[in-house]
């Protein structure tokens, strides 16, 4: 029986024994969600219009800069309105339940599932890399119905395989860092910077890149999913996002800087798997098979950890729709079930029609909107709001959240410009949301109040 099946007050996000989720456990989960493949792929297209070693480290470096000026509007709401379910609960507190509804929508339907599904298909790619035989989509539904498995069984075992599994990533990443540039053949490129430098940085090919970067550090908000089963999540919130965001930055540019160490160039330019080829460059005829186990390790983690924070959006509407109602329901060990398999179900379907890329297509723009109204959100509530209690103050306000909306705008346009089709149908879910919205809120549930349950 759960929580809410008694008729109590929903689950508080506590484990037994009066433990939540650590600091350390949910600083694993930003790194987890950060590093899937993102990294592993875009040099080679970087490479062929900005040939400079210092300026791609500037440009990995700008992006990560730019996630931990998310990362201080975030922890700002988040310590203010300590639930979990990420822009769900900011925008509604921010502006309008509504509002709110339309991220949680996105979110909850395929904004985790999607990724969720792509990574999946990524990991049976690089395992079949690994073992020429392996057939990749049964790899794939079966990386992520085992991962839900370790998530339905609770928070105290998620833990500990969100833990061991993030833990092993990073290790995986240090030792390949450290035998790129240990045994590794140098080539000849500097990362001192040089004349030509600036105008690289200041070029179109430069902004570009920074959008395609910026997709990379995308997940630096994961632990704002799980704040209401985190531990002083006033405290620790803030601690977590900024420690998870900056080992993966530290991370980046460690390894993009090892590729270009020890690869041609030329080897590099226009390739996808940049991985693999400075896996072979630097280990020669293994070199794929080692990368390819590597990535796969560290895959497992990443959906890991999509696998708890998405089902927890799910969850949270639940509480304040009566018509999804089921979705708030936890285990007598807390997790969501229903939630969860049902983040397992659109997973597996986006699987089988092999449409998850098209889906991601189309949700870029809309995950990007939620995003800057949430930090917008920040400034706002400063203006209408400023005796709220704040326990945690945004650093470098209101610089910091500024620059985030300047960056955030552009890729907003040039999606728009770019893939207007695929936008504009990322609008139009979210536009469903609302009708959505006027049907099934019902009898609504404070929404006001339903943090101070956490």
């Amino acid at each position: 029986m759960t929580a809410s099946d008694a008729g109590t007050a929903p689950w508080t996000g506590r484990l037994t024994g009066g433990s939540g989720v650590s600091v350390l456990v949910a600083t694993a989960i930003v790194v987890a969600d950060m590093i899937g493949v993102g990294v592993f792929t875009s040099l080679g297209f970087q490479v062929k219009d900005i040939p400079s070693g210092f300026s791609i480290l500037a440009l990995w470096t700008v992006g990560g800069i730019v996630a931990l000026c998310g990362v201080f509007s975030y922890s700002e709401l988040g310590a203010m309105f300590p639930r979990s379910s990420g822009e769900y609960n900011f925008l509604g507190r921010a502006y309008h339940p509504a509002f709110g509804f339309l991220a949680g929508w996105v979110s909850a339907t395929v904004g985790f599932a999607a990724p969720v599904a792509l990574a999946a298909m990524a990991f049976g790619e690089y395992a079949k890399s690994v073992v020429p035989d392996l057939p990749p989509i049964p790899l794939a539904i079966g990386v992520v119905w085992l991962v839900s498995i370790v998530q339905l069984t609770g928070v105290r075992h998620s833990s500990t395989f969100q833990l061991i599994s993030t833990i092993l990533k990073v290790v995986l990443i240090v030792a390949f860092l450290i035998a790129g540039f240990v045994i590794g053949t140098p080539q000849p490129i500097s990362f001192a910077p040089h004349a030509g430098d600036l105008a690289h940085i200041v070029s179109a090919p430069f902004a570009i890149g920074l959008v395609f970067v910026m997709y990379s550090f995308s997940g630096w908000n994961a632990a704002t999913y799980i704040i209401g089963e985190m531990n002083m999540p006033q405290q620790n919130l803030p601690r977590a996002l900024l420690a998870g965001t900056l080992i993966v930055l530290v991370l980046y540019v460690a390894l993009n800087a090892v590729f270009l160490y020890a690869t041609p160039i030329s080897a590099l330019a226009g390739q996808l798997d940049v991985a693999s080829v400075a896996g072979s460059a630097i280990f020669g005829a293994l070199g794929g098979r080692i990368v390819g186990a590597m990535i796969c390790v560290g895959l497992i983690s990443s959906i890991s950890a999509m696998m708890w924070i998405g089902p927890r959006v799910m969850m949270t509407m639940g509480e304040d729709i009566p018509a999804l109602r089921v979705f708030s329901k936890r285990s007598v060990r807390g997790a969501p079930a229903y939630a969860i398999l049902f983040q397992l179900a659109v997973a597996n379907l986006l699987l089988f029609t092999r449409s998850f890329e098209a889906v991601l297509d189309f949700i870029q723009f809309a995950l990007l909107f939620c995003s800057f109204f949430t930090v917008a959100g920040v400034i706002k509530l400063r203006i209408t709001d400023p005796d709220l209690p704040r326990p945690y103050r945004a650093w470098g306000y209101p610089f910091t959240p500024l620059i985030f909306l300047l960056v955030t705008a552009f890729m907003m346009y040039y999606l728009l410009t770019e893939r207007p089709a695929q936008s504009l149908s990322g609008m139009l879910v979210m536009l469903a949301g609302l009708l959505i919205y006027a049907v099934f809120r019902g009898r609504p549930v404070a929404a006001a109040n339903s943090h101070n349950r956490e």
